[in-house]
């Protein structure tokens, strides 16, 4: 029989409040995952939850779709009132999992060929994040290496602006030195979008083995990414900023691969 939970003093509810925290979720090696469709996608990947939280009352549809699916998970019902605590966004669906972190290395790694792969280098908004990761996946990116990032990972509103992507796109956290030994040991390509580039983006051979390397919001590419990149691209401006969101500068480029390489 499931645990109930009435309480929002319970231990275990407040071991859930702090794994908000990038160090706790360090060092506890435990993320939070939440939403219906979030744990679906995290349950179809393979990931297993370690704990599943469960609001009936805020429930749609039947809790066993979903409970049944991980039955080596500790399975706790709470009140409504204990699940808008730890809800982490608006209009909860009643769904809430705590699962291991996913840690890779580049030397895990394994690729197709050609690799495409998308390098985000310290993006600062866990939303621009999120919405990188879901983008990498609709367009079977091969991989996401998220470089001396700013944000982490396995922040709550990047795994909610993913959709739950993170467990279906490898991401790996990596420096950017480490990174670029990486790139060149595989022969990959660094294509640096910047918009003092003076090549158009669907301009640029992408149907080999390339890496899409983009920056942040407000300075870009560092000096170091634009120096070690084998082609500079930019994205056509025609109004008064310079430059797109970084999630939507990442998902034309992602699309432009997919369209260059027929797999539309």
């Amino acid at each position: 029989m499931p645990l109930l939970i009435t309480s929002p003093h319970n231990l275990r509810i407040k071991q859930l409040l702090r794994l908000r925290d990038k160090r706790d979720r360090e060092r506890e090696g435990l993320m939070l995952v939440e939403g219906h469709a979030e744990l679906t996608l995290a349950l179809d990947s393979g990931a297993q939850p370690r704990a599943l939280f469960y609001c009936p009352e805020l429930i749609a549809h039947d809790p066993n779709d979903l409970l049944t699916r991980a039955p080596q998970a500790e399975q706790v019902e709470v009140s409504r009132t204990v699940f808008e605590k730890i809800a982490y966004r608006d209009g909860p669906d009643g769904w809430l999992g705590m699962f291991p972190l996913p840690r890779r290395a580049l030397s895990e790694l394994t690729l197709p060929v050609p690799p495409l792969v998308v390098v985000a280098e310290a993006i600062e908004k866990p939303g621009n994040l999120g919405a990188i990761l879901r983008s990498a996946d609709a367009a079977g990116v091969d991989a996401v290496i998220v470089c001396d990032p700013t944000t982490d990972t396995h922040h709550p509103n990047v795994v909610r602006s993913s959709r739950g992507t993170v467990f279906t796109v490898p991401v790996i956290e990596a420096k950017t030195d480490e990174t670029l030994v990486w790139l060149r040991a595989h022969r990959i390509q660094i294509i640096a979008a910047t918009p003092q580039a003076t090549l158009n983006y669907t301009a640029a051979d992408l149907r080999g083995a390339v890496a899409l390397a983009v920056g942040t919001e407000n300075e870009g590419l560092s000096p170091t990414w634009l120096a070690m990149a084998e082609v500079q691209v930019r994205l056509p401006m025609r109004g008064r900023v310079n430059s797109l969101n970084v999630a939507t500068a990442a998902t034309l480029l992602m699309y432009e691969a997919v369209r260059q390489r027929g797999l539309t």
